[in-house]
């Protein structure tokens, strides 16, 4: 057994396709033969059965067979006939049941005995087979009438019939020439075969083969972000458990339909597409996720597609650096440094002895923020939020540019798919894009930047517009591609590609409103429940 198993395939099918065909053929010349058996069988009854009624019609036969000397007239004339037919005897009978002819003249008359006679005296027809001398032999009885229908005695014919070795030496000839061209045919098929299959699986044996699927799940299961592959038909074949995890998979996969399994997926996009699509977001299962989808294609044809992807939380980290974490650093340190100069301006008043406008300036300064933060706090749900807004307003400041909170803002309730992680990406990118173009800009007196977040009944509206000089219509059709940006020498791109990526997620909408120094306004409608496609509002902000 050990020799056989590390045996090559091609040599494993070759030998498995030849006891096959072995086989097939030893089951196939059992049948034949039990088949020709009974061809010959019947051949040799209806034979039999032919002479016998020969025999009883003949008038010689009956008019001798009551004569005293009836044998030495019908044992030549029966001779003659059963060397004619072809019969290997015929036994005459007359009601005595005596022999009146036989082919070993020894047992001319004596009695019949075979056991199997009786109804033939009572005017049957019939066929019966008697075993003797190692032989089985098929015999007719037929009843011999006189001209005035009396039965006056019994014709038996009797044939031998063939035994399985003789009709394999009848044979032989045809069947070793069968055996032959089949066994050939089918070892030189089986290794044809068992060398396609080799070269399918790249030269690899059946132990290869099964080490390296082992080593593959083992390594997909491994990787914490979740991997899933379709073939052309959109059935999964690859799905490991970190995907099942993240996307709620608790049944076996593999073999079914993609949309039967994961019905919210778009996967099979790619097959149409035959493209690539790269770091993109999407909702599936109750779940935003980030991935990367690429079709499997050889030779110029799709043969299936895989995705890389993994739970959007993960990454959240990346966009808040991008934007919420520098957004809160950059906050931090104008806070620090208008710190320092309200510092020094109190300082300044009580060195002057001007005690008491230290203190009005010490309150109305309070005021001020603290009246600031209460009104944020008021209008949205979120301390993330009301911090990137606090920090805009400061940095503005630093930069000379106002950022201006419509006071008819309002946001308690996230949208379907939308964390404040998403909130902090879209705005935070928006209002810097706003200061980059006002701090840009030195024609104009009012740098504002004016910012509205709307919670409505079928949307939330994330708006923010500037008094800047406009975006170029150039520029605007490809300001949300990954890596385009107006400061490339800056290493920048990235943001407005994010924002992006988080409304066509959520199939939400994007305007923009730009005239060339005018300024610019950006909306974004963002559904409240998946699968509501948003109508845009035109609504501004109320200054």
């Amino acid at each position: 057994m050990k020799l056989i198993a590390n045996l090559p395939i091609r040599w494993k099918i070759t030998g498995l396709a030849f006891g096959i065909v072995a086989f097939s053929l030893i089951m196939i010349g059992i049948i034949l033969l039990g088949y020709v058996k009974d061809v010959k069988e019947e051949e040799l009854s209806q034979k039999a059965m032919h002479t016998g009624q020969l025999i009883a019609q003949n008038q010689m036969v009956q008019m001798s067979i009551e004569l005293d000397y009836a044998s030495e007239i019908l044992q030549p004339l029966v001779e003659r006939i059963r060397m004619i037919n072809g019969n290997d005897y015929i036994v005459i009978l007359n009601m005595n049941r005596e022999r009146l002819t036989h082919p070993i003249p020894e047992r001319l008359h004596t009695k019949f005995t075979g056991g199997d006679e009786d109804a033939a005296f009572s005017e049957h027809i019939y066929l019966s087979k008697a075993n003797a001398d190692n032989t089985q032999t098929v015999r007719a009885f037929v009843p011999i009438l006189n001209q005035n229908r009396e039965q006056i005695g019994v014709a038996v014919v009797g044939n031998v019939l063939p035994s399985l070795s003789s009709i394999i030496y009848e044979f032989r000839h045809s069947a070793f020439v069968i055996t032959l061209i089949t066994i050939l045919f089918g070892v030189w098929g089986a290794w044809l075969l068992a060398s396609h299959i080799k070269r399918q699986t790249f030269e690899m044996e059946p132990d290869e083969l099964a080490r390296t699927l082992v080593e593959r799940t083992a390594t997909f299961n491994a990787i914490q972000e979740g991997v899933v592959a379709i073939d052309d038909q959109e059935r999964i074949t690859v799905i490991n458990e970190a995907a099942k995890k993240m996307l709620n998979v608790k049944k076996y996969a593999i073999g079914e339909k993609i949309q039967d399994v994961i019905p919210d997926t778009r996967l099979p996009e790619i097959l149409r597409l035959g493209m690539p699509l790269l770091q993109r977001e999407f909702y599936i299962q109750n779940r935003p996720i980030l991935s990367n989808r690429i079709p499997i294609t050889d030779g110029g044809k799709t043969l299936g597609a895989v995705a890389i992807f993994q739970d959007k939380s993960d990454v959240d980290r990346l966009a808040q650096e991008l934007t919420g974490v520098q957004a809160f650093v950059d906050a931090l340190r104008v806070r620090n440094h208008e710190y320092s100069n309200t510092l020094h301006t109190i300082a300044g008043l009580i060195q002057l002895d001007q005690k008491q406008k230290a203190l009005k300036y010490i309150f109305d300064w309070t005021e001020e923020q603290t009246g600031l933060s209460q009104e944020l706090m008021q209008q949205f749900r979120d301390d993330s939020l009301i911090g990137l807004i606090l920090g805009k307003i400061s940095r503005g400041k630093e930069l000379g540019i106002s950022l201006i909170v419509d006071k008819t803002s309002s946001f308690l309730h996230y949208p379907e798919g939308i964390t404040i992680h998403d909130i902090v990406v879209i705005l935070g990118n928006l209002i810097d894009n706003s200061f980059d173009a006002l701090s840009t800009t030195k024609v104009i007196d009012e740098k504002n930047v004016y910012l509205l977040v709307k919670e409505e009944k079928e949307a939330l509206l994330l708006q923010v517009s500037d008094t800047g000089s406009g975006i170029p219509a150039a520029v605007q059709k490809q300001m949300f591609t990954r890596g385009f940006s107006t400061k490339a020498s800056e290493g920048r791109g990235i943001g407005l590609f994010l924002v992006q990526s988080i409304v066509d997620r959520v199939e939400g909408s994007l305007h923009i409103d730009s005239k060339e120094q005018e300024g610019t306004t950006i909306s974004i409608s963002l559904p409240m429940t998946r699968g509501m496609s948003p109508k845009h509002d035109e609504k501004q902000s109320s200054y």
